[in-house]
């Protein structure tokens, strides 16, 4: 597709989205979509970050940068565009995919004979990857397993801005004048920059074309009341363009002001209800089931739970506000799961038949319970087969059952580690719905 029919796309994304049919399936590789004469934004193919690329007097400036797999892209399509040094890069958080692309900028600088371009980011940046550096065998699994990518391998090498701000800074280059400002949501060490003279904002992860991701049940603390006032901030200047982390841009200031307006009202609902809950007494067991949204908000195209669902914003609101605790005594010093397994495999009289269990509230569309009861037989016994295979059978239609990532990642996994327990073909989770006694 060319530039203009990416734009043109883009904005019939307003209407109907879906991120991968009608947005990623045209993507090919790294295109470049053009703002306006001396802006433009690159969308990658997959779930890689936005880079938004800004020419001055003096040479490029460019926010975010890419993945390690797709920066040779990114710069390929930034060359096509325009051949000026790249000056300084910003980037709005520390990801993988928005900020590890910054190597090769280097190389081409040395390469050339100049200095390599500075780059900037907020002063958490810096705890964050020595957080890496610190867990690096955790997060190879974790995110192996929420994107479904075997081996996943985890970076051991961390380009460091040279300049870190705290809360706000004024950036002029080439006769351009950006602001950088701090934000919280999705990390503790977002920048969503203010490009003044084309009335554009750079939001980072702020905007993702799905609901916020601020629930993330594998992830560090995210902060939905910051996030939303990070999101009125940015309403406040008006703009007339966004360029979000992931997904086509917005253009017009009409659309843009209805886009932060509804995902801030989102962030807000989840955490103003839930922290009433909280001041009630009541448990995290009964606010998550409670928090409502208004009908038909998770119907627009720009707050589909896709990636992060918001029952898990719930329970990081609870976490901020209120510890590990959910209010439950036997989750404060709980038994280990194989002896709660074995107690309750016991009282139902053996694996088998808390196995049998668990199908018929599997059959009667009990999901979450019947997730529970397999869970019990496989904890007493790991190798037994029927529990396995009605566990692979609850999980594998919770994935289906699920819309965000995140879910369908995680259940997906224990379906597999059940299968692979009993020796059986992983393929099997994909030719039907069940999985289970009668198979």
């Amino acid at each position: 597709m060319t530039d203009n029919d990416l734009r043109a796309l883009g904005d019939a994304c307003w209407e109907r989205f879906d991120f991968g049919r009608d947005w990623n399936r045209h993507l090919h590789g790294s295109q470049l979509i053009p703002i306006d004469n001396g802006l433009a934004y690159i969308a990658s193919r997959g779930v890689v970050g936005n880079v938004t690329v800004v020419g001055t007097d003096d040479g490029l400036i460019v926010i975010d940068c890419g993945s390690r797999h797709t920066a040779g892209n990114i710069h390929k399509a930034i060359r096509d565009w325009s051949q000026k040094p790249i000056r300084t890069v910003i980037y709005t958080h520390g990801h993988l995919d928005h900020a590890f692309g910054t190597p090769l900028f280097d190389a081409e600088a040395e390469q050339a004979g100049l200095d390599k371009p500075e780059v900037i980011g907020q002063a958490n940046i810096r705890r964050r990857f020595q957080r890496y550096q610190d867990s690096a065998d955790w997060n190879a699994h974790i995110n192996g397993r929420q994107f479904k990518v075997a081996g996943f391998k985890w970076p051991d090498e961390y380009r460091y801005p040279d300049t870190f701000y705290e809360e706000e800074m004024v950036l002029e280059r080439g006769g351009r004048r950006l602001t950088l400002h701090h934000g919280m949501g999705e990390t503790d060490d977002h920048t969503w920059t203010w490009i003044e003279d084309a009335r554009t904002v750079v939001t980072g992860d702020f905007i993702i074309w799905a609901a916020p991701n601020a629930g993330n049940p594998q992830k560090v603390q995210r902060f939905a009341a910051e996030w939303a006032r990070a999101l009125r901030a940015m309403a406040a200047k008006k703009p007339a363009v966004l360029v979000p982390g992931h997904g086509p841009a917005v253009f017009g200031a009409e659309r843009v002001a209805t886009l932060l307006d509804d995902t801030a009202s989102f962030l807000e609902i989840i955490h103003q209800q839930t922290l009433e809950g909280m001041n009630q007494g009541k448990t995290l067991a009964d606010i998550v089931r409670e928090v409502r949204l208004p009908e038909g908000m998770l119907d627009k195209p720009y707050l589909h739970p896709t990636y992060d669902d918001p029952e898990f914003l719930v329970r990081n609101v609870w976490r901020l506000y209120g510890g590990w605790y959910d209010g439950n005594p036997a989750h404060l010093k709980p038994a280990h799961p194989d002896d709660l397994g074995r107690a309750v495999t016991d009282l139902a009289g053996g694996a088998d038949a808390l196995a049998e269990a668990a199908q018929k509230h599997f059959d009667a569309g009990e999901l979450r319970v019947a997730g529970h009861l397999c869970q019990f037989a496989v904890d007493a016994e790991p190798d037994h087969v029927l529990a396995n295979r009605v566990r692979a059978a609850v999980n594998v239609a919770r994935a289906k059952q699920e819309t965000s990532l995140m879910a369908k990642g995680i259940f997906t996994d224990a379906a597999n580690a059940s299968l692979q327990a009993i020796g059986e073909d992983e393929q099997s989770l994909y030719k039907g719905s069940r999985v289970g006694i009668g198979s």
